[in-house]
């Protein structure tokens, strides 16, 4: 399988949450070397063990795969020749009594689980080397009943070392010794009974100095009335680790005269390992074994991408019986690249025997190849761009794919120029489909949904998308072309409709109408013009005024004054604006009756102002109010 295809579908991830359920390295070794088959019947026969391990599995809820190790490590240095220690030998006994247990768990179970019964019969029982390595072995030492002769050693030894202890204890109750002693007690150094000496008087000590302390003050010394003794204990020691030897040889030779059948044993309980591991990952997802074929047919019911979390919108989807191809279409983040990857990715999981999350009826084929081309491969080591990225993946495809090809493509034609890009990818869509491949495709191209609409194999289809919410809604809807929304979420965010209504008119028929920008130029040049050319007039208190900086309407608070300047209230704001820059729009006297009080527009306002002012604090405010305070003091 294609690598750039199992790493775009993150494979690999999917293969890592499996092995979790491993017990041992054996299993998650094989998880680790695990493909995608292509052959029909592997498939059928890997989705039957993992079918039989999820019932095993939910009628014990306990698979008795306890002590299973990976031992293949020491089985080759046993081939090679080497004795091995004790920790090794616990360790074999414990997986063949691990390979033992499974073999009798698996006893009666040939009518649930036929195929994984039949595996626990070619697994051998080794009892009896198990009864010899618990005789012989106690933890990581040999024990003393392997054999009368270690027995009797160690007897010996025992002897002997309590000779030594009472020997060097007489010498530390002596007082002629008492003033070279550092301290009084025995102390063990490199496997020989010392006692702790002055410095000083280490040569008025008979003995063997064994090691000297960090600062030289103390040296650690043997002393001559253990010496006997000691070499006694050097030989005793010598034919303990000879009698070790033969045990551990006579154990290793057991091991190495059964290392075949052992093999077969660990191959087994591998396969026991990472089937069960599927079984567990099965239980979790409440996985089902979908049906399969080899004739390009998938229909996924309610089906959920392996590696999504939280609340999933399962999807529902259907190629390759009415057609071969489907243009997927909606709006940016709204799930179109999510499709392609989950139905990508079910595929592979089930290729590799792993059930899936969804319901029954969903039927998955079997592939020969799975091509994608998915997201920005830009190099600038080789001076990609992301199209050249793209167009150099679908070479690859065009040139690789068979009838047997499962083709995903994400934004085919894009990152060029629109047209072209959407003649390359019908045309490329046009090769694949007469290659035989089943394809799926993302576009925002209408050209390609034009063209999917009128082939007879191709269909459309489009992810939902709630228009009230600008939501997308992760629904994928067969047979409907959607649309990129561009001009509908253009006006939710406050495009003027007579801009959304020209740009929908020039996506139509592509008639800029140049003249009329021309002629609305000319015109504003010379309504301009009529503006400052006009005499002008004498404004008053409440004409409502047009603005021509602004492009709005004013109320005039105070008529024109020696620099030509007319205050007008503006948005709750009074500017100073000169007398050309404006445009009366209607005078008070039609806006009012004769006798009104203007006050109530610009007082009001202006006592508002102040109390807002003084709320945040406005010293041009605080200053206001104090000279009015002066002000009606000196009246």
């Amino acid at each position: 399988m294609n690598i750039n295809t199992l790493n775009k579908l993150q494979y690999n991830e999917l293969k890592e949450i499996v092995k979790s359920y491993c017990v041992s390295g054996l299993g998650k070794n094989l998880i680790d070397k695990l493909e995608p088959s292509t052959s029909l019947k592997v498939v059928e026969s890997r989705l039957n063990e993992t079918s039989e391990g999820r019932v095993l599995l939910d009628a014990a809820n306990h698979i008795p795969l306890e002590g299973i190790f990976n031992i293949k490590g020491i089985i080759e240095n046993i081939e090679k020749g080497a004795i091995i220690e004790p920790e090794e030998l616990t360790t074999i006994c414990n997986f063949l009594r691990g390979c033992r247990k499974i073999k009798e768990f698996m006893k009666g179970k040939e009518f649930y689980a036929p195929t994984l019964s039949s595996y626990g019969n070619s697994i051998t029982d080794f009892k009896s080397i198990e009864e010899e390595i618990e005789f012989s072995i106690r933890g990581s030492l040999v024990d003393s009943n392997a054999s009368k002769e270690l027995k009797k050693i160690r007897r010996y030894i025992e002897n002997t070392e309590c000779k030594i202890q009472e020997q060097l204890e007489k010498f530390l109750k002596s007082t002629s010794n008492k003033s070279y002693i550092q301290e009084f007690f025995v102390s063990k150094r490199n496997g020989r009974y010392t006692i702790p000496i002055k410095a000083a008087y280490k040569n008025q000590v008979p003995g063997t100095i064994v090691e000297t302390s960090s600062k030289g003050s103390t040296v650690f010394m043997e002393p001559s009335v253990i010496s006997k003794n000691t070499t006694e204990l050097v030989v005793l020691k010598s034919e303990e680790a000879i009698e070790e030897y033969k045990i551990l040889s006579y154990l290793t030779g057991l091991i190495f005269d059964n290392s075949k059948e052992i093999k077969i044993n660990i191959e087994v309980i591998a396969e026991y390992d990472m089937i069960f591991a599927k079984a567990k990952y099965s239980r979790a997802i409440e996985g089902i074994k979908p049906k399969i074929n080899d004739y390009g047919y998938i229909n996924i019911v309610q089906g959920k991408h392996p590696l999504l979390k939280g609340n999933i919108v399962p999807l529902d989807f259907n190629i390759g019986m009415n057609y071969r191809a489907l243009i997927i279409t909606g709006p940016n983040a709204g799930g179109k690249t999510v499709v392609l990857k989950t139905v990508g990715l079910l595929t592979l999981a089930v290729q590799s025997g792993f059930h899936i999350e969804a319901k029954i009826g969903t039927e998955i084929s079997v592939f020969e190849r799975i091509f994608v081309d998915i997201g920005d491969d830009q190099s600038i080591e080789n001076s990609l761009s992301t199209f050249s990225s793209h167009v150099k993946n679908l070479a690859e495809i065009i040139n690789y794919s068979t009838k047997s090809s499962l083709i995903l493509c994400d934004e085919i034609g894009s990152g060029t120029e629109p047209n072209e890009g959407a003649g390359l990818a019908i045309a490329i869509l046009e090769e694949l489909y007469h290659k035989g491949c089943i394809i799926m495709a993302t576009t925002h191209y209408g050209e390609i949904k034009n063209f999917s609409q009128r082939h007879d194999d191709f269909e459309n289809a489009a992810m939902q998308f709630e228009n009230n919410t600008l939501e997308p809604m992760y629904k994928l809807i067969t047979g409907k072309s959607g649309e990129s929304n561009a001009l509908w979420i253009s006006k939710k965010m406050g495009i003027k409709d007579s801009i959304l209504e020209k740009a929908k008119k020039y996506t139509e028929d592509k008639n800029y109408n140049l003249d009329l920008i021309r002629e609305s130029k000319t015109k504003k040049k010379k309504d301009d013009e009529e503006i400052l050319q006009k005499k002008p007039y004498n404004y008053k208190i409440g004409d409502k005024v047009f603005l021509i900086e602004y492009n709005d309407f004013a109320i005039v608070y105070k008529s024109v004054d020696s620099f030509n300047n007319i205050t007008v209230l503006y948005k709750e704001e009074f500017l100073e604006v000169n007398e050309k820059r404006l445009k009366l729009e209607l005078k008070a006297e039609d806006l009012y009756p004769a006798d009104y009080d203007f006050n109530i527009l610009f007082v009001n306002y202006e006592q508002r102002k102040l109390e807002r002012d003084i709320e945040r604090g406005s010293k041009k405010a605080l200053k206001k109010i104090q000279k009015e305070i002066r002000s009606s003091k000196e009246n």
